[in-house]
């Protein structure tokens, strides 16, 4: 039986730029096709920053996130945890699931749960673990319980290996972004910040760039000229409907 889920969008992931970086173009297509959007981040990035305190960090990444968002007219949140100390916790899944509900999300993006960073990694832990109860009447959160369970997706790492660097299994599909990759780009620009936090940390000396050329990697792979990586999540307990693959389906592809 085909499911009627809520066309709220949330993409939650770990930090700001996360969003942009990995997931911007499907929800700036997700957003011409009426979708509500919702870009949040488990932290407020804290560790993200160069010459400037945690605190310093945090305020300017979230005003950097805010004006992201906005592109696509998206309500943005932070839940506050710490960068680089991201833990999965009864606490935080409570809050987790708090968010899920208050925004009434009918589809989320999140990390892959074996990602390259360990707070991604984390991110997917607790996104995955919240989403599935965010439907059920017992869960002591105020909020009110879903009407159905939300569907998961994983966004791409850096490329496509896992933690250790080796290569993981194709994305279960790709999306064509080429027709919106200057919205991308828009969104991604509004994240200064990390301009010399990536060339300290990653030695990467344009990280916007670095991030296109991926895009552009994923695109050769799928025939286009820019796409983004998918998997759906479709383990036991959640809804399995490919909603997303059928919305898209004009900008799907298979590749590799």
């Amino acid at each position: 039986m085909k499911q009627d889920f809520n066309k709220v969008v949330l993409s939650l992931h770990a930090h700001p730029d996360d969003a942009e970086a990995w997931n911007a173009g499907v929800l700036k297509i997700l957003k011409d096709k009426g979708y509500k959007i919702v870009i949040a981040t488990m932290t407020g990035g804290d560790l993200g920053g160069c010459n400037m305190s945690m605190e310093e960090t945090a305020k300017v990444r979230f005003e950097e996130a805010e004006q992201a968002a906005g592109v696509l007219d998206a309500e943005y949140y932070s839940l506050g945890e710490t960068d680089g100390f991201l833990f999965d916790t009864k606490e935080l899944r409570l809050k987790t699931i708090s968010l899920i509900r208050k925004v009434e999300a009918g589809i989320i993006f999140t990390h892959l749960p074996f990602d390259y960073h360990a707070d991604h990694r984390a991110t997917a832990n607790i996104v995955e673990a919240a989403a599935m109860v965010a439907s059920l009447d017992p869960v002591p959160v105020p909020e009110k319980p879903l009407a159905i369970t939300p569907l998961l997706y994983h966004t791409s790492p850096f490329s496509l290996s896992d933690t250790i660097g080796s290569a993981i299994e194709a994305p279960h599909f790709f999306v064509d972004i080429t027709t919106v990759i200057e919205t991308k780009r828009k969104m991604l620009e509004f994240h200064v910040s990390q301009k010399d936090l990536m060339k300290h940390m990653h030695k990467i000396d344009d990280f916007f760039g670095f991030v296109l050329e991926g895009n552009r990697n994923y695109g050769s792979m799928s025939g286009v000229r820019y796409a983004e990586a998918y998997w759906q999540h479709l383990g036991g307990g959640f809804q399995k409907e490919p909603l997303i693959q059928e919305e898209l389906k004009r900008y799907t592809r298979q590749g590799i």
